[in-house]
């Protein structure tokens, strides 16, 4: 794989596999009109830029979570797929996408409040589960610090905020609270 740009400039370092986390690979899935439809390793590399083991370990850790589905196509094919369970839901009609799985642990939060104000709450939840998505490990104090202030969902101060947030951002998929007295959280995901 070259790293030369379409205007001829060489890229002074290649991608880092950090770039290509999990939730991104499975975007490639999701940003799809026909979500159902299985594709290969060639097709996450040709949509992401990645090398061909990136994409297959993303994948493979993606098949672990139960986020995709795989299989054996011929003597050295595979394709992976979107689980026909998370396609469908009851309440989708044949036009409307289901969300990824956090997303739908977020719309589900037991966060209080109704209409505008439970959707600033759920945003604000949202904003913590990306924060601590980008800085995997980091304490409540940080948290806290860096999203309060930008999503304060109707709470008067950081505490309140805290005690709503706090637990609906540990019941999130892929977040972890050390068992440790410095009740540092890690996002344990891809």
């Amino acid at each position: 794989m070259s790293n030369t740009a379409d205007d001829g400039q060489a890229d002074s370092s290649p991608p880092s596999t950090a770039e290509f986390t999990p939730e991104r690979v499975l975007s490639v899935f999701r940003d799809r009109t026909d979500q159902a439809k299985p594709l290969t390793a060639t097709d996450v590399m040709d949509a992401l830029g990645c090398s061909r083991k990136t994409a297959h370990n993303k994948l493979e850790t993606l098949v672990e979570r139960g986020a995709l589905e795989t299989r054996k196509v011929g003597a050295r094919s595979r394709v992976w797929w979107i689980p026909f369970s998370q396609l469908v839901g009851s309440d989708t009609g044949p036009q409307q996408q289901r969300e990824p799985p956090v997303e739908h642990s977020i719309a589900d939060a037991d966060l209080p409040g109704t209409g505008a104000v439970l959707d600033d709450r759920r945003a604000a939840l949202k904003a913590a589960y990306d924060y601590l998505r980008e800085n995997p490990d980091t304490d409540a104090g940080k948290l806290i610090t860096e999203v309060f202030q930008e999503h304060p969902a109707g709470y008067k101060t950081a505490d309140e905020w805290w005690e709503a947030i706090g637990p609906a951002l540990e019941d999130l998929p892929q977040v972890d609270l050390a068992a440790d007295h410095e009740h540092v959280w890690h996002y344990v995901g891809g």
